[in-house]
């Protein structure tokens, strides 16, 4: 089992009301347009991530994200593919779909932005911490 771990942090205008995805990004803003978007100013993105990581995420059967603020915790089930490009510099998508671009970390996840327990939606939209932990059976 591998693990990456990311850090980002919430801002006021995160909504998580995607039906299909959820974002996590380098940039250090978030428009209200931006309804799929969970955390800012991630301190990595798939640029960072090791290429023996990558190559797991493109053969997993499970791949889980864990979404923890403070003593919160979502977790995401998805799966990765042979297609994944894995090389986008600041977006980490995952999608409850099968479309697969450079931004797309996981595909047939179990939920998305809208299925986010809404107390870690409340905090994330007061600045709150996010701690975005990839692991890969």
């Amino acid at each position: 089992m591998k693990t990456f771990v990311i850090t980002a942090r919430g801002h006021t205008n995160v909504k998580c009301t995607h039906k299909t995805t959820l974002e996590i990004t380098k940039e250090n803003y978030l428009t209200s347009t931006g309804d799929c978007i969970i955390g800012i100013s991630a301190d990595k993105s798939m640029l960072d991530f090791p290429e023996d990581f990558k190559e797991r995420l493109r053969n997993a059967d499970r791949i889980v994200v864990e979404i923890l603020v403070d003593e919160l915790r979502e977790v995401i089930v998805g799966k990765g593919h042979k297609d994944l490009i894995l090389n986008h510099p600041t977006d980490i998508v995952i999608r409850k779909s099968t479309y697969i671009c450079p931004r797309t970390l996981m595909i047939s996840a179990n939920k998305s932005a809208k299925d986010i327990d809404r107390e870690i939606v409340r905090r994330l939209r007061e600045g709150g911490k996010l701690i975005f932990k990839i692991t890969v059976d």
